[in-house]
């Protein structure tokens, strides 16, 4: 089953006194790189939801962010009363004798100043860390499924392509034949243009040695089989992108190799055909979890 590294997903989960939003953003990469936000007071959580995030999607570069926003208006944040206070008598006792700066006027500029806010940290309460963890696998379900819609796309786009390689190679091998004809004919015009007498029976001996050279007979068959393992391995039950990209890099030796033993315009087209719907499986590759 093919899987995308491509995917979106987001819950929200409601407490009675907090809603908890969690969204998660997928791209393609080599390893598994987690970009997490949140605020600091579930950074107690971080190591933890990393390992979650890790043992469900294994690849790809996932942007996480976690909102949790208050119902009943309470912040974590405290005005440090003693502080604002000592720092408006400061700057009455700073201003002259013409300035009317009442308290009013100089409180946003008290508040302000250093250690006028307190951040108070507060215990995280038990229940809510698994609402934010049960939150997260939701969200990470989520993303999971839209990856496996994106999979079938492209699982669609592979099943094409390798049946146009099959068709191409299968066009290959029926004009194979007519190729080593034409490669024959070449090398017999080429000694009679020559208008020497040679001996034919070592001429025959250093024929076949040559035709051998551009035989492609190992090529074809070896190109089958990695075709039919591709398509194997695309619908085993893991998505494995790796394994597919070795796969594909077969594929491409065969190919080349073709390609350079042809020595035929026609099968040299469809060498070129061959090439454009392998780097087309290629590109999608790099998607594939």
């Amino acid at each position: 089953m093919i899987q995308s590294m491509t995917g979106y997903g987001k819950s929200l989960t409601e407490l009675s006194h907090k809603t908890i939003r969690v969204e998660l953003k997928s791209l393609n990469s080599k390893n598994l790189d987690v970009n997490l936000r949140m605020s600091s007071q579930y950074r107690e959580l971080e190591m933890p939801l990393r390992n979650l995030i890790s043992e469900h999607l294994y690849r790809g570069k996932v942007d996480v962010s976690l909102h949790v926003e208050s119902k009943t208006g309470e912040t974590s944040t405290e005005i440090n009363t003693k502080a604002v206070q000592a720092y408006v008598q400061q700057l009455k006792s700073i201003s002259t004798e013409g300035d009317e700066l009442n308290f009013k006027d100089l409180l946003p500029i008290a508040i302000n100043l250093p250690e006028a806010l307190v951040n108070e940290k507060k215990e995280l309460d038990p229940a809510e860390a698994e609402a934010v963890k049960e939150t997260f696998k939701s969200a990470i379900e989520q993303l999971i499924l839209h990856r496996n819609d994106e999979g079938k796309a492209l699982e669609q786009d592979f099943n094409l392509r390798i049946s146009n390689l099959k068709s191409l190679i299968t066009e290959v091998k029926a004009i194979d034949p007519e190729r080593i004809d034409k490669v024959r004919e070449r090398l017999h015009k080429a000694v009679t243009d020559l208008k020497v007498d040679v001996d034919q029976n070592r001429f025959e001996q250093e024929l076949m040695y040559y035709l051998e050279k551009y035989d492609i007979t190992e090529e074809k068959t070896r190109l089958d089989n990695h075709l039919d393992y591709f398509f194997k391995t695309m619908n085993t039950a893991e998505s494995n992108g790796k394994k597919l990209n070795f796969i594909c890099q077969e594929i491409g030796r065969e190919i080349n190799t073709i390609g350079s033993k042809s020595n035929f315009a026609p099968m040299q087209k469809l060498v070129v055909k061959m090439k454009d719907e392998l780097e087309k499986i290629k590109e999608q590759l790099l998607n594939v979890l």
